[in-house]
């Protein structure tokens, strides 16, 4: 199973945010230095972060976001299901329109229940769990940040 690149930059992030202090904001500019990917990318994912209601956001001259409490107990397979926007696991379209298979299609349920199945695997991973004082200290430098922040 893949995720899209949305979900990947959107957990990256949320990770970034786990790891900072309670109360400490970070720029959405910061956060895209922090993953490495460009500051739209990471924009368009910290505003459907904010609409789930996984991250909070202070506006204004130091504001930021950080992460809310429905984020700090938000679990991997939770946050990809809310990303998911995929109806089907497999594209059933073919040059003319639907595959002619369509109709008694049991790959289809098949690949459904084997998304759902790995969902399931990831639904005991607390996202505020995963980044360490170790993997964060240099990334947090590499964005001008104290360690501690």
């Amino acid at each position: 199973m893949k995720i899209n690149a949305f979900a990947d930059v959107s957990l990256r992030a949320m990770m970034v945010l786990a790891a900072a202090p309670d109360g400490g904001l970070l720029t959405t500019q910061s956060i895209a230095d922090a993953v490495g990917t460009p500051y739209n990318h990471v924009s368009k994912a910290m505003a459907n972060l904010r609409e789930l209601g996984m991250i909070d956001v202070e506006r204004g001259r130091n504001g930021g976001s950080r992460i809310s409490g429905a984020g700090r107990s938000a679990t991997v397979g939770q946050l990809l299901r809310q990303l998911d926007t995929r109806q089907d696991p497999a594209d059933c379209v073919a040059a003319g329109g639907n595959c002619p298979l369509i109709a008694e299609c049991h790959l289809r349920s098949a690949l459904a229940r084997a998304r759902e199945a790995f969902y399931r695997e990831l639904d005991d991973i607390v996202i505020a769990s995963l980044p360490t004082s170790r993997q964060m200290t240099p990334v947090f430098q590499a964005i001008g940040l104290r360690p501690g922040l």
